[in-house]
């Protein structure tokens, strides 16, 4: 019951509702890419292929990047174990810093006159994900139904 308080437990302001749902919202055509090939995504055969074959990720840690984006954005729209889902889109956005992005430099490619995407995008989630990491899931989601319920809040 601990650990379910400590996921669970939300500030019930505004504030960790809009980051959350904002995150949310935008990585879930992210995730539809790379789980079911929506938004013009290979799907999941073809992002685990890409992920194990070009950029030489292991494939659990491919399998969880692609989980963390696609199960991970529904979470948050729904607020369900929210600071474990912005953990993992969190993650993401460090890993692809590091990996890709940061080579580019700062601004995304507007224009298409650069080799690829800058970082300033991975920064605003991140710091969406670091405010529901802080805060939980807020008002309106169901880390606060399951917190009252499990917990007896």
């Amino acid at each position: 019951m601990k650990t379910l308080r400590l996921l669970c437990n939300t500030d019930e302001g505004v504030a960790p509702l809009v980051a959350r749902l904002a995150l949310g919202l935008v990585m879930f055509p992210h995730g539809a890419q790379k789980a079911l090939g929506w938004f013009g995504g290979y799907g999941f055969s073809g992002t685990m292929g890409f992920f194990t074959g070009t950029m030489h990720i292991p494939a659990p840690f491919a399998f969880l990047a692609i989980a963390a984006e696609f199960a991970g954005s529904v979470a948050l729209v729904l607020g369900l174990f929210s600071r474990v889902a912005a953990l993992g889109i969190g993650t993401n956005m460090v890993v692809a810093v590091l990996t890709t992005h940061a080579a580019n430099g700062f601004f995304m490619n507007w224009f298409g006159n650069q080799k690829g995407e800058g970082i300033e995008y991975h920064i605003l989630a991140l710091g969406l994900a670091l405010i529901v990491l802080v805060s939980g899931g807020g008002r309106a989601s169901l880390d606060g139904f399951v917190a009252r319920r499990a917990c007896g809040e």
